[in-house]
């Protein structure tokens, strides 16, 4: 398979950079691709790419700076690969670190992309029946797709799709993702991957911010009846 590769990463993230360097030569077909800084937006590009309420359930949140970058980030990916003649993408974030079992992973994903669209590679282990397996490493098709961006093979019909879908989103791009009753995806997961997390070690999240306990507190209530909302249209 012809494939292509992305390592997002924030320029202003200087704790990153060694580990997306790494990643970078450890990958030959991979290149940096610059983070789109949501904090350094203009209002006017910020209302561009997004507009809360355009879809159900509606996500019950703002969008943070960082989450915005991170959306438009992937779209950025997303966009390299129409333009590129590969088939497929693998899209890494800056804060992943290969490990034993990332090659087998690779493989499982390449075979079956092309019919998937687009395969997780999870850090955080997963449970669903298996469709098939290489090594160590299982393929899924969960019920619910499980959150997070941190690596993923992108097949390049699939990334014209959401190209279309997203222009603007109204929520985090893994949140969009989990909705294949409107992207007409149910997202491929591998887990074990080969990937791990190391966003501790390099300097934390771009994305997060700090909030009070009662802010907290009213997020987990919004976000738990948001969270039952999609678990009943996922098993549709």
């Amino acid at each position: 398979m012809d494939l292509i590769g992305f390592v997002i990463h924030l320029e202003r993230a200087k704790d990153r950079r060694a580990q997306a360097e790494t990643l970078v030569e450890q990958l030959p077909y991979a290149a940096l691709l610059p983070a789109v800084d949501g904090a350094a937006l203009a209002p006017e590009a910020r209302d561009r790419a997004f507009r809360s309420g355009i879809l159900q359930p509606v996500y019950p949140f703002d969008l943070r700076p960082g989450e915005i970058g991170c959306f438009l980030s992937h779209r950025a990916a997303w966009t390299r690969l129409m333009e590129s003649h590969a088939e497929a993408a693998l899209i890494i974030e800056d804060d992943m670190a290969l490990e034993a079992g990332f090659d087998e992973a690779l493989a499982l994903a390449q075979r079956h992309v092309a019919q998937m669209g687009y395969i997780q590679f999870q850090t955080r282990p997963v449970t669903a029946p298996a469709i098939d397996q290489q090594g160590q490493s299982v393929l899924m098709q969960p019920e619910l797709t499980p959150l997070r961006t941190s690596g993923q093979l992108v097949a390049r019909w699939a990334a014209e799709r959401l190209l279309a879908l997203t222009e603007p989103f109204d929520r985090p791009v893994d949140t969009f993702l989990q909705m294949h009753w409107h992207t007409g995806l149910r997202l491929g997961v591998i887990s074990p991957s080969g990937l791990s997390d190391r966003t501790g070690a390099i300097g934390g999240s771009t994305i997060g911010a700090k909030k009070s306990l009662s802010e907290r507190l009213t997020r987990e209530w919004h976000r738990a009846r948001y969270r039952a909302a999609v678990r009943r249209l996922s098993r549709g």
